[in-house]
């Protein structure tokens, strides 16, 4: 690893010719320094990222890709958006969409090693893919990055160049527990038992659930993610000391930040291994506990679109439904307010009508009940989501168009 100044980096980027394909970290690791230098370098490129967060380059001449859009692409002209399970995309960065420059943000060095720290996610398999094509891997190194263990530890040998930033790290913005989604958390805390393991997606239902969750004993975590709803488990006494906390990423306050450097119980493994659905499936009573736009009276989620165009994504909500109807005692539980009140509308309809992110849960969950789904026919299925999920002021039209479809609803 040979440490440059911003200029000499421009200079080494200026040589890469074509229009190459930077794969970047993404969520809240994104390494605004060495972007910058590169997006000044380069006059086109492709820019690959995981949920990318506000202050993508914005330009003519870049291309932005993602098989999960952030708010940082959302909505974005020309956006190529490239449906995939999580545990696939590896695949595709060594198959079919190979990248040039791998862009990383790392620790400041230990003992001839770097750690990816806060984001590990596919860039393993990103930096591999650039290696095996003579690209260039690039970190940004940051004392302000926690070094964390697992997957994350890069040896200094690895990384082609890197330049010095000295800035904190992003954090999402707070968000505040609404009634509705401490109702959510409540009921879906009610599903999971003492010893059980947790995987959560992202957003304010997931928090819900783990502030429900305090007095539970002997939870593991295996996750795409985690934030600081676990230090409040592990304040707690919550967690099983004994056990890892694995994930994919974290992201969260400075507090999490701190709490993740150098902690030999939190193990952050590539995306290969935290969704794949047959370890997934390993792992005791696996409580998934996932978020959706929308369901219907057929039992299936969108996660993915809001009036037909791309909101986020499959992200790993697919692998970890399949691998915790396969784990001993495993669930998996879609949760979802009954109403969006932006819109004014029922986040229960009768039947999808843009693609399906996820189906066959164990339970789907709304503030106002609980459907139990897994085991029991279609028609009850149904029935359930009526009764339990939808809104009263939805269900006399969700019944009337049920019956239309073929639901024998009461």
């Amino acid at each position: 690893m040979r440490i440059l100044s911003e200029e000499q980096l421009a200079t080494v980027l200026a040589g890469v010719g074509g229009v190459p394909r930077v794969v970047v970290s993404g969520n809240f690791a994104t390494p605004s320094l060495a972007l910058g230098v590169l997006d000044k370098a380069l006059p086109r490129y492709r820019l690959f990222a995981l949920n990318a967060q506000p202050g993508m380059p914005d330009r003519d001449g870049v291309t932005l890709e993602t098989p999960f859009v952030g708010a940082g692409m959302r909505g974005r002209a020309g956006l190529r958006y490239f449906p995939s399970r999580l545990s696939l995309v590896p695949h595709l960065l060594k198959q079919t969409l190979p990248p040039d420059i791998a862009l990383v943000h790392t620790s400041a060095p230990v003992g001839g090693t770097v750690s990816l720290g806060t984001e590990v996610n596919i860039l393993p398999a990103a930096i591999e893919a650039v290696r095996a094509r003579g690209g260039l891997v690039i970190a940004q190194v940051n004392p302000n990055m926690p070094y964390t263990y697992g997957d994350a530890v890069l040896t200094c040998d690895e990384v082609d160049y890197a330049i010095e930033a000295d800035e904190p790290l992003a954090s999402p913005a707070p968000r505040a527990i609404s009634d509705v989604s401490r109702e959510i958390g409540n009921r879906v805390a009610a599903l999971v038992d003492d010893g059980a393991t947790l995987q959560l997606g992202i957003g304010a239902v997931p928090d819900a659930v783990l502030a429900a969750l305090t007095a539970r004993r002997g939870l593991m975590v295996w996750s795409e993610m985690f934030s600081d709803g676990v230090l409040g488990l592990e304040r707690a006494g919550a967690l099983d000391t004994d056990s890892p906390l694995t994930a994919s990423f974290v992201f969260g306050t400075a507090e999490l930040y701190g709490f993740v450097d150098r902690n030999p119980r939190v193990r952050l493994l590539r995306t290969e291994k935290t969704n794949d659905p047959g370890l997934i499936a390993r792992q005791r009573s696996l409580v998934s506990i996932n978020s959706a736009l929308q369901v219907d009276l057929f039992a299936q989620a969108n996660a993915s679109r809001v009036r037909g165009t791309i909101y986020s994504g499959f992200g790993g909500q697919t692998d970890f439904v399949v691998g915790a109807l396969h784990s001993p005692g495993g669930r998996a539980v879609i949760a979802l307010p009954s109403w969006h009140p932006k819109a004014n509308v029922s986040t229960v309809v009768p039947r999808l009508t843009g693609p399906v992110t996820s189906f066959q849960h164990s339970y789907i969950v709304s503030e106002q009940g609980t459907a139990a789904i897994w085991g029991r026919d279609s028609a009850d299925q149904a029935q359930q989501i009526l009764d339990n999920v939808a809104h009263p002021d939805a269900r006399d039209e969700l019944r009337d168009a049920g019956r239309d479809l073929g639901f024998p609803l009461h």
